[in-house]
């Protein structure tokens, strides 16, 4: 089984939460006998195929971007000669380039597309965007939603209900490194041994304006590990309201992203807007243990964190709640560490890496065999295969 994924970002250029998945994704169902390549834009030059943990990554240079949507015209003659080779195209949703990428590189192979999220802040392109995106939606051969929360909070998802699967995302933590003594004693040294933190790209969604409010006379230490848009902005506001409880240490390796996650108290997860469709830093915490506080946004943050079982669940945008909650947890040592224990195993039921990799392998078989005989149910293919609906 040859599978091509097709996504604007991916590794080395950029890391983030969606290049982690297709990551997890390769290298999981690479262990299932999937023969896995990524394609992907670059602003890199001299552009030559990396293999990568097992797959290929095929990069093609990155022409322009505009309102976010970055645009390639080498990537339509790569799309279509590498889906050639492919038995199935694995697109990455949201990038209306790539929609259009699909129809001008004339795409015959069985597709799947991971709906990470709704466009929500270029509402103006959407309306322009829509007929696309809907004509693009009704071609592929399935669609999968991340979360049971965000499937039925989706107005776009509902329309596509028929051919919908739901398969949350999952991590391999034998895929992050181990921090070593001195690396811990260093951050534990700076920081001290007890604070909340924050891992992410730092952007508008991402509700760390709330965070640093609700921080404000609190005293409870808060480490910020990330860069992104809103850095400035972030650290302007923060020195304005005089926070020296605050400490923003910037993007870090993955060693130090380990280390500060095996150290921290709990994990604080403001977003507060429908972009965060998931969290994969907030799935993160849950793999390494620890309490979560995270937003009610209708989406795969609540899945990942229940309110009272595995963390605790505040409104979006609201600093006061944002810090009772935080003094609740830091309050209640006990309480903290059994949430943590109980996100540690909610993790193993739910979103390790293994069920996610077998879950897509199986997508993987049936469309290729709905394909190959779309009138007859064949052996082996129950309908929903491949699913990883919750039980």
């Amino acid at each position: 089984m040859r599978v091509l994924h097709f996504y604007k970002t991916y590794y080395p250029d950029t890391v983030g939460g969606i290049e982690q998945v297709i990551r997890q994704m390769c290298v999981g169902t690479g262990r299932l006998g999937v023969s896995n390549t990524v394609l992907s834009l670059s602003r890199e030059k001299n552009l030559v195929p990396i293999a990568f943990e097992g797959h290929t990554v095929h990069r093609v240079p990155l022409d322009f971007e505009f309102a976010s949507n970055a645009c390639s015209v080498a990537s339509l003659g790569a799309l279509a000669r590498l889906a050639a080779e492919a038995d199935v195209v694995h697109y990455h949703f949201p990038w209306p380039f790539m929609d259009l990428a699909h129809f001008v590189a004339r795409v015959k192979k069985p597709t799947v597309v991971t709906y990470h999220s709704d466009i929500v802040r270029q509402k103006n392109m959407l309306r322009l965007y829509r007929p696309l995106k809907q004509r693009f939606l009704r071609s592929v051969d399935a669609i999968v939603a991340t979360s049971p929360n965000y499937m039925e909070s989706s107005p776009v998802l509902g329309r596509y209900r028929d051919k919908t699967r739901i398969i949350t995302y999952g991590l391999d933590q034998t895929t992050y490194p181990q921090p070593d003594p001195a690396r811990l004693a260093h951050w534990r040294e700076r920081i001290g041994p007890k604070f909340f933190l924050f891992v992410g790209v730092l952007r508008y969604y991402k509700g760390l304006h709330v965070l640093l409010e609700a921080a404000a006379g609190s005293g409870y230490p808060v480490v910020i590990v990330g860069a992104g848009p809103e850095e400035a902005a972030l650290k302007a506001q923060a020195l304005s309201l005089g926070l020296d409880n605050v400490i923003f240490v910037g993007a870090v390796g993955e060693e130090d992203k380990v280390a500060l996650l095996t150290l921290c108290y709990a994990l604080a997860f403001p977003s507060h807007l429908r972009s965060e469709a998931f969290g994969i830093s907030l799935l993160e915490g849950a793999m390494f243990g620890k309490p979560m506080i995270s937003c009610d946004i209708g989406s795969g943050t609540t899945y990942i964190n229940i309110d009272g079982e595995t963390g605790l669940v505040t409104p979006p945008a609201d600093p006061q709640a944002l810090r009772a909650a935080m003094r609740r947890l830091w309050d209640d040592p006990q309480m903290a560490r059994e949430m943590g224990a109980r996100a540690a195993a909610r993790f193993q039921e739910v979103f390790t890496a293994e069920r996610m990799a077998a879950s897509y392998t199986a997508l993987y078989r049936e469309v290729v065999a709905r394909r190959a005989a779309p009138d007859r149910v064949l052996p082996g293919v129950a309908p929903g295969a491949g699913s990883a609906t919750p039980d």
